[in-house]
C-alpha cells in the first residue's frame, strides 16, 4: 500500500513522466505519410535518376526524373491516371525509359502489376504503349489483336535502347515468350519460348536464356533448363529444394542459383548449370540466403551474402576485393544500417546506394567510385527522426513442440524492458512472407505510444526454407495460431510482456489471427483488432481475386483445403461465440484481395453472439488505407482502443493501487 505521505511525491514523479513522454510523442500524421519518392534507378551514364513518386492524397502517382546532383526540381514528372503507378522502371538507354504500368492496391498489397509495358524519352517526349490487354497508340491498327500481359524482365549487359520483355498473350495464356524489344521502335523478336504460362527467365550475359522457373497452375515449383532450342524439367531433389537460378557467370557454364538444403534454411551456391561442381558460397540451417544489395557492376557477381533473418550481417565472398572493401567502409561511415548496392552506371563509375536500419527508413546516395566523393539523393521519409525511433530486437525461442522460431520485439524508447503492455501483430500472407528487422510504421507507431510489439515468424512464413514453409499449410487456425501465442507465452516468460495487458493486432492473414488467437488462448488477450482480415476461408473459393486464376485455386486447395468441416472449424465467422474479447474491425470497402463481404460476415457472426465490437471502414480504399486521413484516423482509433483495454502507458500494478 501506498502511504499517505508518499502520494504527494508520487504524483509529482507521475506528471513529470507524463510530460517527458508527451514530449517524445511523435505526431500521427507522420506515421501516416507515405513515401513520396520510391523505385530509384540510375540511368547508364550517371546523369539521371528516375522514381515513382507518390502525391499525399494517396491518389496520384506517376513518373518522375531528376538531374543527379539536382534533386530540387523534376526533369520530367509525367502522372499517371488515379490509382496507377510505375510498377517497373527501368533504362532502356540513357535517353529513353520503360516502365511497367501497376494498380495501388493498398498500402497493405504491393502496386499490382497490370501487364502493360509503356517507353518514353527521359525529356517526356514520344510515348508509346508497347504491349497490354489494349491496343493503343501509333500502331493500334497493326497490333490489334497483339493483347496479352506483359512484364520487364530484364536488361542486356551493354546497353543498347533494347530490353527483355516476358509476355503471355490473351490467345494462349498457357505459354510465357520472352522478347527482345527495341524501346523506341517497338520492333520485338523471339528470344525463347515454353509452355507453361507465368514462368520467368534466367539470361546469361550473351543474351540466351537459360532457365525459366516459377509456379505452375497446380501451385507447384518448377524449373527448366534450356538444350539447344527445347527446354529439360529438372527433376525435383529433396537435397535442393526451391532451386532457383540467380544469375550467369560471365564467360562461363556456370551460375550463381540458391536453394533449401533438405528444405531446411538455405545455401547460396555457384555450379555448373547442369548441376556439376557445386561450390558452396554460404549455407545457413536456420535462413534461406541470399546476396541482396552485394552486387557488382554488370556483368554481375556477387561480392557477399546476407542471411534472411535476424540483424543483416555480410559475409564478403573475397574481403580483400575493391568492391567488398568499399561496401566495408560505407558500412563503418554509417554504423549501425545496411548498406545496399542498389544500381550502377555502365562504366560502374557512380554507384547508388542505400542506408537503412529497424529506426532509419531509408536514404539514397551516389558514391563516385573513382573519387569516393558521397552525395545525397534524397530520404524516403525526411520526416522521421531516427532518433525518435525504437529498437527492433530479432530474437529466438522454442515453440511448445520444439521448434526454433524467430520474433521481431520494438521496445518503446527509454522505458525499462519489463512489465510492458504488449501487443501481438501477426504479419500477413501467410506464405512466403516474413517480418524483418528493418523500420515498419505500424510497430513504430505502436512503441511510440509506449507498447511492446511481438511479430512472430510463425511456421509458414517465408526466409526459412520450404520445409518451414510447407509446415503451415492446412494449419491455418491451428498450429499458426499456436506460434502465435507461445511467441506471447515466451514473451510473458522473459518478463517483457505483463501477461494481464496483451491485445492483438493484425491486418490481411494477420486480421484472420487477430480474430483466432483469442479463441485459441481464451482470458490470454484483453482485445483484438482486424484490419482488412479474411474471416470466412470458405468465401475465399467464390469471393475475391485469388480465385480467378487457376493456379490461386491451387494455392488455396494446398493451403487451406476444402473440407468444409475444417474450414468451418478454422474460420472465425464459425466461432464467434468463442471470442471473449472486445473487436475492433477495419476494412476497405473495396478490397479485392479480402473482399469486404468478409467484413460483413465477421460482423453479422459477432451480432449473432452479441459480442461487443467496433468498426472503421472506408470507401474507395483497398486492401489498407492509403489516404493519408484514412491511415491518420485510423491510428488514431486504433491509439484510443489499445489504450481503453491495456490502460495506455500504465502499468496494471500502478492501476490498482489505492
Amino acid at each position: 500500500m501506498i502511504n499517505r505521505l508518499a502520494r504527494p511525491m508520487l504524483a509529482a514523479l507521475c506528471l513529470a513522466s507524463t510530460a517527458a513522454s508527451a514530449a517524445d510523442l511523435v505526431p500521427v500524421a507522420d506515421f501516416a505519410r507515405r513515401m513520396p519518392l520510391t523505385s530509384p534507378s540510375l540511368s547508364p551514364d550517371g546523369q539521371y535518376v528516375s522514381l515513382a513518386f507518390h502525391d499525399p492524397d494517396g491518389k496520384t502517382h506517376g513518373l518522375a526524373i531528376y538531374r543527379v546532383g539536382d534533386m530540387s526540381k523534376a526533369v520530367t514528372l509525367i502522372r499517371m491516371p488515379p490509382y496507377e503507378a510505375p510498377a517497373k522502371i527501368a533504362w532502356a538507354s540513357p535517353t529513353r525509359l520503360v516502365v511497367a504500368r501497376g494498380k495501388v492496391d493498398g498500402s497493405i498489397g504491393r502496386t499490382m502489376l497490370t501487364g502493360e509495358i509503356m517507353s518514353i524519352d527521359v525529356d517526356g517526349k514520344n510515348p508509346d504503349y508497347l504491349y497490354g490487354y489494349q491496343a493503343v497508340g501509333k500502331r493500334a491498327a497493326t497490333r490489334a489483336t497483339d493483347e496479352g500481359w506483359g512484364e520487364i524482365e530484364g536488361l542486356p549487359v551493354q546497353n543498347n535502347g533494347h530490353f527483355y520483355m516476358r509476355a503471355t498473350s490473351w490467345l494462349d495464356q498457357n505459354r510465357s515468350t520472352l522478347y527482345d524489344v527495341d524501346a523506341k521502335t517497338s520492333t520485338r523478336k523471339q528470344m525463347a519460348d515454353i509452355g507453361i504460362g507465368g514462368m520467368s527467365f534466367m539470361i546469361s550475359p550473351d543474351g540466351q536464356a537459360r532457365f525459366a522457373f516459377g509456379t505452375d497452375d497446380s501451385f507447384r515449383w518448377v524449373v527448366f533448363h534450356r538444350e539447344g532450342s527445347g527446354w529439360n524439367k529438372l527433376s525435383g531433389s529433396t537435397q535442393q529444394q526451391n532451386f532457383t537460378p540467380v544469375a550467369s557467370v560471365a564467360g562461363s557454364n556456370r551460375i550463381y542459383a540458391k536453394y533449401s538444403p533438405d528444405g531446411k534454411g538455405g545455401a547460396f551456391v555457384e555450379q555448373d548449370e547442369d548441376g556439376g561442381n557445386p561450390k558452396i558460397i554460404r549455407k545457413d540451417d536456420f535462413s534461406e540466403v541470399s546476396a541482396s544489395g552485394l552486387w557488382t557492376p554488370a556483368p554481375l557477381r556477387p561480392f557477399g551474402t546476407i542471411a534472411d533473418t535476424g540483424i543483416p550481417q555480410p559475409t564478403y565472398i573475397d574481403p580483400a576485393s575493391p568492391i567488398a572493401k568499399l561496401h566495408m567502409a560505407l558500412s563503418q561511415k554509417f554504423p549501425g544500417q545496411f548498406v545496399s548496392f542498389v544500381d550502377y552506371s555502365e562504366d560502374g563509375g557512380q554507384l547508388m546506394f542505400s542506408v537503412s536500419s529497424d529506426r532509419e527508413p531509408g536514404r539514397y546516395m551516389i558514391i563516385d567510385t573513382k573519387t569516393f566523393k558521397v552525395s545525397k539523393l534524397f530520404d524516403t521519409k525526411p520526416w522521421i527522426d531516427p532518433a525518435k525511433m525504437s529498437e527492433r530486437r530479432p530474437l529466438r525461442f522454442k515453440a511448445s513442440d520444439g521448434l526454433e522460431l524467430e520474433a521481431i520485439l520494438t521496445f518503446p524508447k527509454g522505458k525499462p524492458e519489463t512489465n510492458l503492455p504488449l501487443v501481438l501483430m501477426p504479419h500477413g500472407g501467410p506464405h512466403g512472407v516474413s517480418d524483418d528487422w528493418f523500420y515498419e510504421d505500424d510497430a513504430q507507431f505502436l512503441a511510440n505510444r509506449g507498447y511492446l510489439v511481438l511479430q512472430v515468424n510463425y511456421r509458414g512464413s517465408g526466409s526459412r526454407g520450404s520445409t518451414f514453409e510447407q509446415a503451415g499449410y492446412l494449419k491455418w487456425g491451428t498450429r499458426i495460431q499456436e506460434d502465435l501465442i507461445d511467441g506471447v507465452k515466451w514473451a510473458i516468460a522473459q518478463r517483457f510482456a505483463d501477461p494481464g495487458r496483451v491485445c492483438v493486432y493484425g491486418a490481411s492473414f494477420g486480421g484472420y489471427s487477430a480474430m483466432m488467437v483469442p479463441v485459441r488462448a481464451p482470458g490470454m488477450f484483453r482485445c483484438a483488432v482486424g484490419y482488412d482480415g479474411i474471416y470466412d476461408l470458405d468465401m475465399m473459393y467464390n469471393k475475391g481475386d485469388i480465385k480467378d486464376r487457376k493456379s490461386g485455386r491451387s494455392y488455396l486447395t494446398t493451403v487451406i483445403g476444402k473440407d468444409q468441416a475444417d474450414l468451418a472449424a478454422n474460420s472465425p465467422t464459425h466461432l464467434a461465440d468463442k471470442i471473449d474479447v472486445p473487436v475492433f474491425l477495419v476494412h476497405g470497402e473495396d478490397d479485392q484481395r479480402a473482399p469486404f463481404a468478409q467484413f460483413k460476415a465477421m460482423r453479422a457472426a459477432l451480432d449473432a453472439a452479441h459480442k461487443p465490437y467496433e468498426t472503421l471502414t472506408k470507401p474507395d480504399e483497398r486492401h489498407g488505407f492509403v489516404k493519408p486521413e484514412n491511415v491518420e484516423e485510423f491510428y488514431n482509433r486504433l491509439q484510443a482502443f489499445l489504450d481503453k483495454h491495456l490502460g495506455g502507458d500504465r502499468p496494471a500494478t500502478a492501476q490498482a493501487a489505492p
